[in-house]
C-alpha cells in the first residue's frame, strides 16, 4: 500500500509499517497545501493519507475520492503518544479502501 503522512505526523513512524511504502508530504513537495488540495494530490498517487488533523473528516468529503485516511488521536503528535497506535493502524492498512475514514484514538 502506498502511504502519504501528512505534515504532523513524525517520519520514523515509518519504520511501523513493513510492506508498505511511506513518503510524507515534505518528500512530494506539498507542504502548506490545504486540507483539499492535498487530497486532490493523493489520490492520485496513494492510497491512503494519514494524518493527525482531526478536523479532515468535517471539513472533505473523503467519500467521493479514490483515497482513504486514517486520522491518528493522540495526546501529542510525538513518536512515544503515537507508537501505542501503531498496531491498530497497520490493521487498517490492510482493509481500508478509497473514500473511508478511519480515527485511531488513544486508550
Amino acid at each position: 500500500m502506498r502511504v502519504l503522512f501528512d505534515e504532523g505526523v513524525p517520519w520514523p513512524l515509518r519504520r511501523y509499517l513493513p510492506g508498505h511504502e511511506a513518503w510524507t508530504v515534505a518528500y512530494m513537495g506539498w507542504n502548506g497545501r490545504n486540507n483539499g488540495e492535498l487530497l486532490s494530490l493523493a489520490k492520485d498517487e496513494f492510497d491512503v493519507l494519514i494524518t493527525v488533523d482531526q478536523g479532515i473528516p468535517c471539513q472533505q468529503n473523503i467519500s467521493e475520492l479514490d483515497v482513504a485516511v486514517i486520522v491518528l488521536a493522540a495526546r501529542t503528535n510525538g513518536m512515544n503518544d503515537l507508537r501505542p497506535l501503531v498496531t491498530e493502524l497497520v490493521n487498517h492498512l490492510y482493509t481500508i479502501k478509497g473514500g473511508q475514514i478511519v480515527r485511531i484514538d488513544a486508550r
